[in-house]
């Protein structure tokens, strides 16, 4: 592991050149900060359901004493070697450069790969929605609103990414971590069926909905995961985050209501985009063009 850049001075990927950590180390932390984190969402005695404010604004203090406990467990377990060479808050993807093109890029992409959807909004006029000033302002009067599209995001993409990618990749390659730390999040949601069950839904159905959201939790984790690996930055899965949550699953039902035409040109939008999303993905995040060599080689 001991790979050197073209210069033949130093590594082009600063994991390389420090002791690796045992996966059973790294993988129990990523374990423990989950359990955490999804324990502090019933830690509290309540009554009322997920939606209540009383239980909102408790579940944002759980997590976020959660955010301030799980930078431990990094700085703990991972290698002083490491340590010694990059300052602990560029490690948790608080970094200053290319921070701009963190910001943008990567929502842009997403954008690209949300085409469709964004086409069926723009032809039914409802993206005009966002456009509105008032719309923006009974939001962030909203506290689920505030939970779904910015505490959600933050400290999900705290904990599954920017605490427990520094760790896994001490122990893994960065294409097998993008694949590990995912695997965390997507069960990590599986305590929505726990909610459903105590709300009276049938059993069958909770199981269905929750075993849904968890292959979609974990795909989407897989993309993050890639994104903060290749950047670097923490803020970049965070701004995606926000979107998905914002633009939510493709309304196919609203699809398959357009006129035929519509809909051809709507389904030929969803695939263009698609398919644009996977060629440009690996240009647009290039490590180098966020000067990050921390979790991805040049």
């Amino acid at each position: 592991m001991n790979e050197t850049n073209e210069t033949g001075m130093e590594p082009n990927y600063i994991f390389d050149d420090v002791p690796q950590v045992s996966p059973l180390i790294t993988v129990s932390c990523c374990l423990a900060m989950s359990i955490l984190y999804l324990s502090s969402l019933y830690i509290w005695n309540n009554k009322h359901n997920r939606d209540h404010p009383a239980t909102v604004k408790r579940r944002f203090l759980s997590v976020t004493v959660v955010m301030l406990i799980t930078p431990v467990f990094v700085y703990t377990f991972s290698s002083q070697e490491l340590l010694d060479k990059v300052p602990f808050y560029n490690l948790l993807g608080l970094r200053w450069q290319g921070l701009l093109l963190a910001i943008v890029i990567p929502y842009l992409l997403t954008v690209l790969l949300f085409l469709g959807p964004l086409c069926v909004e723009l032809q039914n006029d409802s993206i005009k929605l966002f456009m509105d000033i008032d719309f923006w302002k009974s939001s962030f009067r909203n506290i689920l609103w505030i939970r779904n599209h910015i505490m959600a995001p933050l400290s999900e993409e705290f904990v599954f990414r920017a605490c427990m990618m520094p760790l896994i990749l001490q122990s893994f390659r960065p294409i097998t971590a993008v694949f590990i730390t995912p695997l965390f999040f997507g069960v990590a949601h599986v305590h929505h069926i726990v909610e459903r069950l105590s709300m009276g839904m049938e059993f069958k159905t909770a199981l269905l909905i929750s075993i849904s959201q968890m292959t979609f939790t974990t795909l989407f984790g897989f993309y993050s995961a890639y994104l903060f690996a290749r950047t670097g930055h923490f803020v970049a899965p965070v701004l995606v985050h926000a979107f998905c949550n914002l633009m939510g699953l493709p309304d196919v039902q609203e699809l398959w209501q357009q006129q035929l035409w519509k809909r051809i040109l709507l389904i030929i939008c969803y695939i263009l985009g698609f398919v644009a999303w996977v060629f440009v993905l690996p240009l647009a995040t290039q490590p180098s063009l966020y000067q990050n060599n921390i979790f991805w080689p040049y």
